[in-house]
């Protein structure tokens, strides 16, 4: 059972962050600022919030496992992911803040998409209903991890694990909306960071290094015996992903200037690159320590090193670095779910002179409504239905990463083309995730993204974009 030291400092740390939703409750009082905090989020926090909603659990307990259980062979993955993130950056941070604000202040992906392409809804509601189900599982799959880790961690049963976890998650994104998400997110990302950094620091730092060289060679290598080309292809893939994921682009539409942009990547790419080197590291001091008593779930290799190697208050703030990576993520989702049910559907279809303090109360219900369903979905962790959660990063990324490309840079990109890409990407990824053996062992998201990508080329130019859209997009790049 865990200490009264560890809770202490546990919950002074979630304290701190339902704090800051009440603070961010105050600066609160349009659409626009519960959705992208009024577009006026500095260089710091936008990066690290971009940072900590990306990651999520994977960066402390699912990379981490891997490590510890296979080596560095896993570490393509990692390469992939810097190399995603900073091709984003580069390529769409600055062009999407300003088209987004160019094309009628869009505030959702789907609100820009038909801004862009004059769309008279048809893309708009695919977009919209594709993210808003794409991240119910999503954010189910996230329900599940913070349970299991409070069911863990405190002796509590799953289901009050599950509804504790929930509600902490909830009640300050329901307060303060975007600006309490990234600035949550910003603490949570430095948290994430220092706990990733510490703990393989400790562990190889206090005489276990010396049992790194009696390690199986393999583990040591990211090109072990039996690699192939095909399996490095498959894991750096998971880069392309990048480009379509809702809650991180929703950053690069909230920064207060673009001219913040460069400062903001290169922040971001180094708390990136030093998470992933802690995480590395991390997999490899656990392999170390527990090679005489191999644990029995390896994703448990950060929760293990925290108990055995910590006194309970710094255990409490490693313990809380967990699940701020779990919650990062979460309220980002939950926060995408409420814009598009704000904008996509309720201003769209409902009530188009909804008043911004209606639109407001309408997204806060929405961010309780996406949170009960996936909670309810979440109460059996074994269900089938969040099977369809391994699906959400390669289903953004072939549905929505081809078109937000092609939609920045090309003039030619039409409607019917970018419905086209949408289709496709998810398509392709569901179908084939279920085939096996030779190619069909490539990661799903990178035949999900070329397919989807041809789509809307070839769509585009069997039926070109009306001249009113070639236009706006000319005029948008004079304004570069």
């Amino acid at each position: 059972m865990i200490s009264t030291a560890t809770m202490i400092t546990f919950f002074a740390y979630l304290i701190l962050l339902l704090v800051i939703g009440t603070l961010a409750w105050k600066a609160t009082s349009t659409s626009s600022d519960y959705i992208l905090g009024g577009r006026k989020m500095g260089p710091a926090v936008t990066a690290l919030s971009v940072g900590a909603s990306d990651m999520s659990g994977w960066l402390l307990l699912g990379l981490p496992g891997a490590i510890y259980l296979s080596g560095l062979s896993e570490a393509w993955i990692g390469v992939g992911l810097v190399l995603g993130a900073w091709l984003n950056w580069k390529l769409v941070s600055k062009r999407l803040r300003i088209y987004t604000e160019f094309t009628n202040d869009s505030l959702t992906l789907p609100d820009f998409l038909e801004h862009r392409f004059a769309d008279p809804g048809l893309l708009r509601g695919i977009a919209a209903t594709t993210t808003l189900l794409f991240f119910i599982f999503y954010t189910s799959s996230g329900m599940v991890s913070g349970a299991i880790l409070f069911e863990q961690v405190f002796g509590l049963d799953y289901t009050t694990a599950l509804l504790i976890g929930a509600a902490i998650i909830v009640s300050y994104t329901f307060v303060g909306g975007f600006f309490a998400v990234s600035w949550t997110d910003f603490f949570q990302g430095i948290l994430m960071l220092i706990a990733l950094l510490v703990v393989p620091m400790v562990v190889l730092g206090g005489g276990d290094a010396e049992g790194v060289p009696e390690l199986d060679p393999s583990m040591l290598t990211m090109l072990p015996e039996g690699t192939t080309l095909l399996g490095i292809i498959s894991l750096m893939a998971w880069g392309l992903g990048y480009f379509g994921q809702p809650h991180i682009l929703s950053r690069f539409m909230a920064i207060g200037s673009v001219k913040d942009l460069p400062t903001s990547r290169r922040i971001s790419i180094g708390w990136m690159v030093l998470s992933l080197i802690g995480a590395l590291a991390t997999g490899l001091a656990g392999a170390v320590h527990f090679a005489g008593s191999p644990l029995a779930n390896p994703e448990t290799v950060f929760i293990e090193l925290t108990k055995v190697l910590f006194n309970p208050w710094i255990a409490g703030m490693l313990i809380a670095a967990i699940l701020s990576a779990i919650m990062s993520t979460i309220d980002s989702q939950l926060l995408v779910c409420s814009s598009v049910m704000t904008e996509d559907f309720y201003r769209k279809w409902m009530r188009p002179n909804a008043s911004e303090k209606e639109l407001v109360a309408v997204g806060r219900m929405t961010v309780l409504a996406v949170a009960v369903v996936a909670t309810v979905i979440a109460l059996n962790p074994e269900s089938t239905v969040l099977e369809l959660v391994a699906y959400a990063w390669s289903g953004f990324g072939a549905a929505f990463g081809p078109v937000i490309l092609l939609a920045l840079y090309w003039q030619g990109y039409s409607r019917q083309g970018a419905v086209a890409t949408i289709l496709t990407g998810a398509v392709v990824v569901v179908i084939w995730d279920q085939l096996s053996g030779g190619v069909f062992d490539v990661y799903q998201l990178l035949p999900g993204f070329i397919f989807a990508t041809l789509a809307g080329v070839i769509v585009s130019k069997l039926m070109p974009p009306q001249a009113e859209v070639v236009s706006q997009h000319q005029e948008f790049e004079q304004k570069l």
